[in-house]
């Protein structure tokens, strides 16, 4: 075979072997290819320089190996596809092309030598700033930007941002390409520091598009009604187990008892229990894993297993279980050797004891011969020794001077995810804030006397009790609803519930992107929409006092401040239905508020880019509980991530806090967070009138 034609094989068989992406296959040319680029041709033996789309860097290295003429450093776009400028003639295009790759852009043909013609393009796209606000925290002052292009396909286009003050000082910065579920959104950057108020920005692009000059506008622009002289605040002093939001739950109840009624909700949750589990055997070599049907802290924690061999030819595998000690003897052949497997034991015990014990072969002991091992005690593994192990009723407070359901209603919820310690401190500060200063402050008063407040300080107290005594990242409940090898103990830390992807609109189960069917997953969305106690209890709620027409979850972390539609389909990147233009305007006037008085606390300013819907700002989250709250029951549903990244000035960057701050952080989220729930109990009330 000819080098020319064994190159020509070598293409193709570089992108057959390699299954083209979405993206590659049977996509057409980006914006700003050369017009003919789609349909690329050649004459016999004529050579051009071509850019090519290329399915992944493995069908790059195997067009290096056999020799392609690779004109320039090829680059990676966002999706993974890489980007090579080829030389190529009539024959290797067509190998190209046949295989999926996809010709972007004709460089030079090879006529073009002779004269100065420049590569072929389409004409400069069009800008347009989506965003442009400036703000000052902390005597700093920063300028954030959003910018759309025309030349939505294009993962090359560069866009820089020049600003200007009003003293004639000027800079610039580049901007990042943001796509979500491959589909083109915009180009940004991270807040900018700038020094002083920027009065114009322009945008320009590598492909010579530019932008009109815009103001940047300033953010938020509201500011809250200054608090009087002695107006009570700073009710949390430390971090708050479940048993101490109960213990402040109580005390409010006895402290206001004219104000609060406690709700118990009507699910009651695992608890903080498990069941008892062991390895009977060796993990590392071989081993079944055998555990309670029943909880741990229903007896069968300490329970003893353990393997024998019985010393005599031809035994059949046998279990006795007495005095609290489960023994299997083994099963043995004509010569007395023991015989049974890891799943000959598995399987017998969960046969002959379904009621009591279940057992799987341990992740990697398949077909290995079982052996004598043991005892082992059965233990459920949890370490918080002061840790209530019963079902848990969740409780509510509702606030008011009038609680009939006459009033507007407005809900306040807090720890969907179990780590996310300093979120219930926000929920219980704004509570105890309406409760201390009614008789003080007229317009707490004015407040609790038109608005019926309801507040759950924890959605999630099992794993938030496992959170605070087990595993501290840990996001979901404790419901393990895992089978097979997933209940290995090893992977104790990701059982559970994702509780805020378990709701019933937009979910996993109805085809929307970001909760997932893996028992593992960190956003498991549970068997079944509303399968799970915390998530049924949220519903309940709203469900049973249809007064409640506003509610915000409180997560962490990150600073931001979000509405529906919280959820997408995958293809195209189809979300739930938007809010009309009226309800779209209420949501982000009402941000606007709502984040001035969260500034007013210390500063801090949940940026504009992360002000929007949750679908929009976030990343799509299937089943999430503002959602349902909005579609289902008519009510204006807002999320929270407390917890902004702070600047550092001396690295020029923005730090992120975690879900665990330390507490001075936490106390500090707290405070200007519960400032934020005020403000949207004043929007609340201002409706009712």
């Amino acid at each position: 075979m000819s080098p020319r034609n064994r190159w020509v094989a070598a293409l193709s068989a570089a992108l057959l072997t390699v299954s083209l992406t979405p993206a590659s296959a049977g996509a057409t040319p980006r914006a700003g290819a050369t017009p003919e680029a789609a349909t690329v041709t050649l004459g016999d033996a004529e050579h051009a320089l071509i850019r090519f789309r290329l399915p992944d860097e493995a069908a790059l290295q195997r067009l290096v190996a056999e020799g392609a003429d690779i004109a320039a450093r090829p680059r990676t776009s966002a999706d993974g596809a890489v980007l090579a400028d080829l030389v190529v003639d009539n024959a290797q295009l067509a190998a190209l092309t046949g295989a999926g790759a996809q010709p972007v852009q004709v460089i030079q043909r090879e006529g073009d030598a002779a004269g100065p013609a420049a590569p072929q393009r389409l004409a400069a796209d069009t800008l347009q700033f989506l965003q442009a606000y400036w703000w000052t925290t902390g005597g700093r002052t920063f300028l954030q930007t959003q910018v759309a292009t025309t030349a939505t396909d294009d993962p090359d286009v560069e866009i820089t941002v020049t600003w200007t003050t009003a003293d004639g000082a000027t800079g610039s910065y580049q901007l990042v390409r943001f796509e979500d579920s491959g589909e083109y959104q915009y180009h940004y950057a991270l807040p900018q520091p700038l020094p002083a108020k920027p009065v114009s920005v322009v945008a320009t692009s590598s492909l010579g598009g530019k932008s009109r000059a815009v103001t940047p506008a300033v953010w938020p622009n509201a500011t809250p009604p200054a608090t009087p002289t002695g107006y009570q605040k700073d009710f949390v002093d430390a971090y708050m187990t479940p048993a101490d939001v109960s213990a402040r739950i109580k005390r409010l109840k006895r402290q206001y008892p004219k104000l609060v009624d406690v709700l118990n909700l009507p699910n009651k949750t695992q608890g903080y229990r498990r069941t008892a589990v062991a390895y009977l055997g060796d993990p590392n070599a071989a081993a079944v894993v055998v555990e309670s049907v029943k909880f741990g802290d229903q007896g069968m924690n300490g329970v003893q297993v353990k393997t024998v061999d019985p010393g005599q030819a031809n035994r059949p595998l046998s279990a006795a279980y007495r005095d609290r000690v489960l023994t299997l003897t083994l099963a043995t052949d004509a010569g007395g050797k023991v015989i049974s497997s890891t799943d000959d034991v598995a399987a017998f015990i969960s046969a002959k004891y379904p009621q009591r014990f279940q057992a799987s072969v341990e992740s990697g002991s398949a077909g290995l011969p079982m052996p004598v091992a043991g005892p082992v005690r059965l233990d459920d593994g949890l370490k918080g020794t002061e840790v209530s192990e019963k079902p848990w009723t969740v409780q509510a407070l509702r606030i008011g001077a009038v609680r009939d359901g006459s009033k507007i209603g407005v809900l306040a919820y807090s720890q969907e995810h179990a780590r996310e310690w300093a979120t219930p401190l926000v929920t219980l500060e704004f509570a105890e804030r309406l409760l201390a200063n009614y008789a003080t402050d007229p317009a707490t008063k004015r407040l609790v006397e038109t608005v019926d407040i309801f507040v759950i300080p924890t959605v999630n107290p099992d794993g938030a009790n496992y959170s605070f005594n087990d595993f501290n990242f840990q996001r979901k409940n404790l419901v393990n609803h895992c089978t097979g090898t997933s209940r290995d103990p090893r992977y104790r830390d990701s059982w559970g519930v994702d509780v805020n992807r378990n709701y019933a609109v937009g979910s996993y189960f109805d085809g929307y992107v970001g909760g997932s069917p893996n028992c593992l997953s960190g956003t498991y969305a549970g068997t079944a929409e509303l399968s799970e106690a915390e998530s049924g209890n949220v519903i309940a709620l709203a469900s049973a006092h249809p007064n409640i027409k506003f509610a915000l979850n409180v997560h962490s972390y990150g600073g931001y401040f979000m509405w529906p539609p919280g959820a997408y389909r995958a293809d195209g990147r189809v979300t739930l239905p938007r809010p009309s233009i009226d309800e779209s305007k209420f949501f982000l006037d009402s941000a606007r508020r709502i984040v001035g008085a969260i500034s007013a606390e210390r500063g801090t300013v949940t940026w504009p880019s992360y002000t929007g819907p949750v679908a929009d700002v976030l990343y799509s989250a299937a089943g999430n509980s503002a959602d349902q709250l909005y579609y289902d029951l008519g009510i204006d549903a807002w999320d929270f991530e407390i917890g902004n990244d702070i600047w550092n000035d001396t690295t020029q960057e923005w730090e992120g806090v975690g879900f665990q701050p330390p507490y001075d952080e936490a106390h500090a989220e707290s405070q200007e967070y519960a400032g934020g729930l005020v403000e949207l109990v004043r929007i609340a009330s201002e409706q009712q009138q």
